[in-house]
C-alpha cells in the first residue's frame, strides 16, 4: 500500500509538471533560455546520477552484473532511441526549418500544421508512459530508489514540457487547449505506473528488468539530448555554471543515497 501511495503521488506530480509551460510565458525569452540551460545541466546530472548511483547498483546488488542486466540497459537505450526516431521520422516529412531547443526530442518544428502538435503529444505520451513504468519499478525495489527516479524524471520533464507547450501553440492550439492536451499526454505516466505496479506484483523479473532498462533510458536522454544542448553555449561563464549544475545534479542523487 505504501508503494502504491508513493508511486501514485510521484506520477501525479510528474503529470502536473506539464503545466510549467504556462509559467514559462511570463519570462522573457533571454531569461528563460539561461534558466533552461542551467536546468538542463542539473537534469543531465540527476539522470546520470540516478542511473549509476541508484538504478544499476540496486539490480547489481540483487542479481550481480550479468548479461541480462547489460542487455536490459541496452534495451532501454534502444527503446528510447526508437521512440525519438519515430518522432523525427514524422516531423521530417514537413517542410519547415524552424525547431525547438532544450527538448529531449530535439528538432521539433514549430511552424507546421495542426497535426504536428498531435504527433508531439503522441510521442510524449509514449515517453511519459515509459516514465510511469520506470517510477513504479523503482518504488517496488525501495522508496529511496523511487524518490531518486522521480526527481530525475521531474527535472528532465520541465524543459521538455516547456518546449512541448511552445510546439502546440505554434501548431495552432489555443493556450487552454495546449495546456489541456499537454496535461493529458503527461498523465499517461499514471497509466504507465499502474501497469508497472500490476506487472511488478505478479513478477519479480519485471522489477529486475525495468531498473537497468530505466538506467539505459536515462543515460541515453542525458548523453544524446541534454549534454549536446549544453555544448551550444561555449562561453567560460556559461560553461562553468553548466558544469556546476551537472555536478549538483549528481550530488543530489548521492545525497538521497546517503539518506537510505
Amino acid at each position: 500500500m505504501i508503494t502504491l501511495i508513493y508511486t501514485l503521488i510521484s506520477v501525479i506530480i510528474v503529470s502536473l509538471v506539464s503545466l510549467v509551460g504556462v509559467f514559462a510565458l511570463t519570462f522573457g525569452e533571454r531569461n528563460l533560455h539561461k534558466a533552461l540551460l542551467l536546468l538542463v545541466g542539473l537534469s543531465a546530472g540527476t539522470l546520470m546520477g540516478g542511473a549509476f548511483l541508484h538504478l544499476l547498483p540496486e539490480v547489481i546488488e540483487e542479481r550481480g552484473f550479468t548479461l541480462t542486466v547489460s542487455f536490459s540497459a541496452l534495451a532501454g537505450v534502444l527503446v528510447f532511441f526508437l521512440v525519438e526516431k519515430w518522432i523525427h521520422a514524422h516531423h521530417h516529412n514537413s517542410k519547415s526549418h524552424k525547431h525547438s531547443h532544450l527538448h529531449h526530442e530535439p528538432h521539433i518544428h514549430l511552424d507546421k500544421p495542426h497535426h504536428v502538435g498531435t504527433l508531439t503529444l503522441l510521442g510524449d505520451g509514449m515517453h511519459n508512459l515509459l516514465d510511469g513504468l520506470v517510477i513504479a519499478g523503482a518504488y517496488l525495489v525501495s522508496v529511496p530508489a523511487g524518490v531518486a527516479t522521480t526527481i530525475a524524471v521531474i527535472l528532465h520533464e520541465v524543459p521538455q514540457e516547456i518546449a512541448d507547450f511552445g510546439v502546440l501553440l505554434y501548431s495552432g492550439f489555443s493556450k487552454w487547449k495546449a495546456i489541456f492536451y499537454n496535461f493529458l499526454s503527461a498523465a499517461t505516466a499514471i497509466v504507465g505506473a499502474i501497469i508497472g505496479l500490476i506487472l511488478g506484483a505478479r513478477s519479480e523479473a519485471f522489477v529486475l528488468f525495468v531498473l537497468p532498462f530505466a538506467a539505459g533510458g536515462f543515460i541515453y536522454i542525458a548523453g544524446s539530448n541534454l549534454i549536446p544542448e549544453l555544448h551550444k553555449e561555449c562561453g567560460w561563464k556559461e560553461s562553468l555554471l553548466q558544469v556546476l549544475a551537472f555536478v549538483v545534479g549528481i550530488a543530489l542523487m548521492w545525497g538521497i543515497l546517503l539518506l537510505e
